[in-house]
């Protein structure tokens, strides 16, 4: 089956067309800018090279045209015409209670997305905007939602609720939610695939770490808990996010300063993390300056690495014991150093590091020792094609 996979954004639309059949990406790229006057389409070509056109201002539904338009020309393209595509799966950021698994879209399914807006005012209202671009321009083609917070939904209520008034949680819906769901379940199950084992034995600490980082407890097969809350802006200190922070310290800053709510939120998912500490978020830039005797940012890599340890040894204490620990994101699959500090604290509990085994970026494998307690490896996620398989499942039942 030939599916096609749509993250629309607020201002972009990533897309992979995917061979379910074989699991290859046929093609790849996405649309940036959108709605400003240098709009553009960045794919990659047949041959691997990457290519750029012009799409001026434009919308989402003119971007996923252009999309289209790229995957069916003669020239760049790779199928003859949209009938080739048998499905389209999109990424939906919040399901709240609603969703605890991916379904086929239908208009009951587009109302309770919308009731989700306020949850997720940023994400939603965009991933919806995919949904009716590809309803304008292919309405015969079936859709399918797959829900960032759906994996979490196994979590028990001591895992998912706050300790506030128990009406805002009931009449509001206020609770932990979890994010970076689609990827923890790939990461957990291929972990699983690789090892050779059964994930239904298995106690496993996924450490999802990149710009946004979340680390989830998966106990046989299920997440049972998840440092992302009702926001993704609670857990690990992120690029630009908070993370942890005593509410306290924010109502502070709010009377201190006058703030917004709206300053607030700005500061708390843009201005925060690595950003607010040494002034910039990408890693490879923190690490640079690190190595050239920036104390600032050596603070910095010292806060961001120190959450990820204390998150794998609360949820090991939490699951009783772990036995598989995945590094999976941009940060966790590539920044070596990173990945040995974190695990160096954890020595007390059986894990040893390979340092040479430690080495690898971005592939699949095992950087523990042959004697550590804990296995411990890097499997890069592949959320489109999670989002494919289960775009076909669905679809393969109708």
């Amino acid at each position: 089956m030939k599916i096609l996979v749509i993250n629309s954004g607020s201002s972009s639309v990533k897309y992979k067309l995917i061979d379910t059949t074989s699991g290859n990406t046929m093609a790849e790229g996405g649309v940036e800018k959108i709605g400003l006057p240098d709009g553009f389409l960045k794919y990659k070509r047949n041959d691997g090279s990457k290519a750029i056109l012009e799409l001026g201002k434009t919308d989402h539904q003119g971007s996923i045209k252009a999309i289209l338009n790229m995957l069916t020309d003669p020239n760049e393209g790779c199928i003859k015409s949209y009938a080739e595509i048998n499905a389209v799966g999109h990424r939906v950021v919040h399901g709240a209670e609603k969703f605890t698994e991916s379904v086929l879209i239908t208009d009951e399914v587009k109302d309770m997305i919308r009731q989700c807006y306020d949850l997720a005012p940023l994400h939603n209202p965009a991933n919806m905007t995919g949904i009716e671009a590809i309803t304008a321009l292919m309405p015969d083609v079936p859709q399918v939602g797959v829900f960032d917070t759906a994996f979490h939904q196994t979590m028990p209520a001591k895992s998912f609720m706050y300790a506030l008034p128990y009406k805002f949680y009931k009449e509001d819906g206020v609770r932990r939610y979890g994010f970076h769901g689609t990827s923890h379940r790939y990461v957990s199950q291929r972990v699983c695939e690789f090892l050779g084992v059964d994930i239904k034995t298995q106690r496993i600490i996924t450490c999802h770490v990149g710009n946004g980082g979340s680390i989830t407890a998966v106990e046989f097969g299920k997440s049972v808990d998840t440092s992302m809350g009702l926001t993704p802006t609670e857990g690990l200190m992120m690029g630009t996010r908070v993370g942890d922070v005593d509410p306290g310290a924010l109502t502070f800053l709010m009377l201190k300063h006058n703030l917004t709510a709206e300053q607030l939120q700005k500061i708390i998912n843009k201005e925060s993390g690595m950003l607010g500490i040494a002034g910039k978020s990408d890693m490879r830039e923190i690490e640079s300056a690190v190595n050239a005797g920036d104390e600032i940012a050596k603070l910095g890599l010292d806060m961001y690495e120190q959450r990820i340890t204390k998150y794998i040894g609360a949820y090991a204490a939490e699951m009783g014991g772990v036995d598989i620990i995945v590094f999976t994101g941009g940060v966790g699959e590539n920044q070596t150093g990173l990945r040995a500090n974190v695990c160096a604290p954890l020595k007390f509990m059986g894990v040893e590091i390979d340092a040479e085994a430690n080495k690898v970026r971005g592939e699949e494998t095992v950087i523990s020792t042959p004697d550590s307690k804990v296995k411990v490896c890097v499997i890069p996620t592949d959320e489109e094609l999670m989002i494919a398989r289960d775009t076909e499942a669905i679809v393969s039942k109708k």
